[in-house]
């Protein structure tokens, strides 16, 4: 539906009961069972997923581009692709996003900002600009 590539296996796990205080760099998956007092950040240039579970709590900037929760998320999320937000998601925090799937009961407190809105405003404003005449004035002085 989204041309979606296929998910890279989730690779590291943060169990129910570990609390983690510092950034997280991961590469491929990685699912959250516990909390995580920091930012989740995946690599750059490579397909990333991230699960954050229902017993998950993140107290951070989110940033990869798969993203599931279905726990709790205190700071900004960014979704490059596709962000799904089960039953019992809670998010405090701005949420930029490619494409979105939000489910019955999920919440958002903060902003949501797809990240194409400025690129499909593009080819509309092209489209204006060559529909109306462009007029240049000259003057000889």
């Amino acid at each position: 539906m989204f041309g979606r590539k296929k998910q890279p296996p989730i690779k590291s796990l943060i169990a129910p009961d570990t609390v983690i205080t510092g950034n997280i760099l991961f590469g491929d998956g990685l699912r959250i069972d516990g909390q995580v007092l920091g930012n989740v950040t995946a690599h750059a240039g490579a397909t990333s997923m991230l699960v954050i579970s229902e017993t998950a709590r993140v107290q951070g900037e989110v940033c990869a581009d798969h993203i599931i929760i279905n726990g709790a998320v205190h700071g900004p999320v960014h979704a490059h692709e596709l962000l799904e937000l089960q039953p019992k998601a809670r998010v405090e925090g701005d949420v930029t996003y490619k494409a979105m799937e939000m489910h019955q009961g999920a919440i958002i407190l903060g902003k949501l900002q797809p990240v194409q809105v400025l690129d499909a405003a593009l080819p509309m404003l092209a489209d204006e600009s060559e529909s109306a005449p462009l007029k240049l004035e000259t003057s000889n002085g």
